[in-house]
């Protein structure tokens, strides 16, 4: 056969590409050129602005039109940069060429030489993925990420009241209420996006190995510590004075995990809600023209929570390994970070495109409360736990003189299928006070729901803790 036209092996890149896209803008290759261009443009301009080596701080005008290099970045810069690149075969050399050659394009060639001046590779590229991530993690995967949060808390709060049957061990169990399962989803995903919200971005700008050891040969007088950190914090990011050649992407390490964590909590809301769909809590609503199954016609598969089930590891497993790969490097310096980093796009764009199906498979699906209700009447036996529980509190207040409840009531329903009538029958027989008596008798499972409603409040925009 033979061969295609030049294909992408991703999917991120292929079929999925509309819902990740805007990564690229941050974490693609030419993103991170930009970033490049970024850094060496604003540190020489630091250099300038503070008059080193005799040099003056450029005109105002030269300035505005130096930083809209980087404002302007388009394809024909990226272009450029890889020509360079092809020949220089070292990627940050490319950029520093590319830098003098906008330069001499401004007539501002008497200030060339502070082009990456004091620096390796490393200074520029660590700053550079601190911005790109950062970028990358606050434009476009917190927003996907909150807005599953609050479709998450728009149904917790509309499902609040509607009582269903729980499954601890997938055995019937006490009932809650949609509305609350669903919160406590929303309440670990805001401590987790607080986590992530919270995170320190660290940049080092320090040297081949980290000593300043060429800058102070140039310039014994100055103070090249405070230098460095004016910099790296002029870029809003936290400097990090303690490094080798690289910055040691400890919060690197520290962003992925918590992410990681965030795709895990997801995916267990993924597989809780595939099983309601399952068992007919959820009904999915169908979307005109799409198939369910090539051969089945009434199907509608939840595919959309499989398609995030799936998603959510590929990104967990490419974090997890960033995260435990970056902390290393032997000595002062290693290439290992240098490919791992490559690949940080990637394992985002998995968990922003399981965030894309998570928001659109909720959009889909509707409570289906006559379900509910029918298994909640159908089991019955799940009130022997409220039964025990108020005769417990009754012997103890003296008002009654059964030995061991819980025996009492594991014989009336452990393993068997009660109704109504046969435990209304059972509660009028017991020794317990008659106001105690008439509450059990008036309890159905659909009403037995604790506090399930009261506690979505802790969800609420107003809740405190």
């Amino acid at each position: 056969m033979p061969p295609l036209p030049p294909q992408p092996i991703s999917p991120l890149d292929g079929r999925y590409r509309p819902a990740v896209t805007a990564l690229g803008d941050h974490l693609s290759e030419a993103g991170l050129n930009r970033a490049r261009v970024h850094v060496e443009i604003d540190w020489l301009l630091h250099l300038t602005d503070h008059s080193f080596f005799g040099s003056s701080p450029l005109d105002p005008e030269l300035a505005r039109r130096l930083r809209s290099v980087v404002q302007e970045f388009g394809q024909a810069d990226i272009d450029r940069i890889g020509e360079l690149e092809a020949t220089t075969r070292h990627d940050v050399k490319a950029v520093e060429y590319y830098v003098r050659e906008k330069l001499a394009a401004l007539g501002l060639n008497a200030v060339a030489e502070l082009t990456h001046f004091g620096c390796t590779s490393e200074d520029i590229n660590n700053l550079s993925y601190a911005l790109t991530i950062r970028s990358a993690v606050q434009d476009v995967w917190l927003p996907a990420f909150t807005a599953v949060i609050e479709e998450l808390r728009r149904q917790a709060v509309e499902y609040r009241d509607e009582p269903m049957l729980s499954h601890t061990h997938g055995q019937p169990a006490t009932p809650t209420t949609m509305g609350k399962e669903l919160a406590v989803t929303v309440h670990r995903l805001e401590r987790v996006k607080a986590q992530i919200e919270g995170t320190e971005y660290l940049g080092k700008f320090s040297g081949a190995t980290g000593t300043f050891a060429a800058d102070l040969v140039a310039d014994p007088e100055t103070d090249w510590q405070a230098v460095s950190r004016g910099f790296v914090t002029s870029l809003g990011l936290t400097w990090n004075p303690l490094t080798t050649q690289i910055e040691s992407h400890d919060w690197q390490a520290e962003l992925y995990n918590r992410i990681s964590h965030a795709n895990r909590i997801l995916h267990n809301l993924c597989t809780d809600v595939w099983t309601y769909i399952s068992i007919g809590y959820f009904t999915q609503i169908p979307v005109a023209g799409a198939t369910g199954s090539s051969t089945m016609p009434h199907k509608v598969n939840p595919i959309r929570f499989e398609n995030a089930e799936a998603n959510l590891e590929l990104s967990s497993a490419l974090l997890d390994s960033l995260a435990s790969t970056l902390v290393t490097s032997r000595l002062q310096r290693d290439l290992t970070d240098s490919s791992a980093q490559r690949n940080i796009g990637v394992a985002l764009g998995h968990s922003v495109l399981a965030l894309d199906n998570i928001k659109g498979g909720l959009g889909q699906i509707s409570l289906n409360r006559p379900a509910l209700a029918a298994d909640l009447d159908a089991n019955w036996e799940v009130l022997g736990e409220a039964i025990q529980t108020v005769v417990r509190a009754e012997v103890t207040a003296g008002r009654s003189s059964i030995a061991d409840p819980y025996a009492l009531l594991k014989e009336l329903t452990r393993g068997r299928r009660i109704g109504q009538a046969e435990l209304v029958e059972f509660v009028e027989g017991l020794d317990i006070g008659a106001e105690a008596k008439a509450r059990l008798v008036a309890l159905t499972p659909a009403a037995y729901t604790g506090l399930a409603s009261t506690l979505v409040d802790h969800i609420l925009p107003t809740a405190t803790d």
